[in-house]
């Protein structure tokens, strides 16, 4: 346990309390507006909240990455309950969508910040975890009737493509942002 913690408390430099706060309100507000304002297609929308998953993996400590792993599903329910078809089943994967997304935020803070590897090779494995998971998670739920198959598509290979197409964003984004601040 003491490692998880360890590991979530690795982030990419140092930033005063203050400046971090304003930048996970930030983060969370462009997390939650994604689903709403690009429910479609699952390819941009998957895109861009990876890439900011992949920057709370960088920028953020402990309990910090808990509204990002979380806001980007709760938007997507809401967005089909106020504007669009919603659909039961997306309640059913949400707990595991989470689990998906702190895995994937855990393994490359684990993989990059702790281990020193590669970027581009964290981002990989990371993305692989979290698509693996969400698969194996849907597969037995299409498997019991819970889920129709077309889920296993969604959280098989289209997980592991918006999660290292986020980690190439995010590479992108983080090379402007260190070169914004310093």
């Amino acid at each position: 346990m003491k490692e998880i913690y360890v590991t979530l408390n690795q982030t990419s430099y140092e930033f005063k309390v203050k400046y971090e706060n304003i930048e996970l309100f930030f983060y969370s507000l462009v997390a939650f507006t994604i689903p709403l304002l690009f429910p479609h297609p699952q390819l941009l929308t998957g895109t861009l909240v990876n890439a900011f998953l992949i920057m709370t993996a960088l920028h953020f400590r402990g309990w910090k990455i808990l509204p990002l792993v979380m806001l980007p599903s709760i938007a997507a329910v809401l967005n089909g309950v106020l504007f669009g078809p919603f659909t039961i089943f997306l309640l059913y994967m949400m707990p595991f969508i989470w689990l998906g997304n702190f895995a994937l935020v855990y393994l490359f803070k684990k993989l990059h910040l702790v281990k020193g590897a590669d970027y581009f090779i964290a981002v990989g494995v990371s993305a692989l975890g979290k698509a693996v998971f969400l698969f194996a998670v849907a597969y037995v739920l299409v498997a019991v009737n819970v889920l129709p198959a077309m889920f296993l598509t969604a959280m098989g290979a289209m997980q592991l493509g918006t999660a290292i197409l986020g980690g190439i964003v995010a590479f992108g984004m983080r090379s402007v942002y260190v070169h914004l601040v310093s």
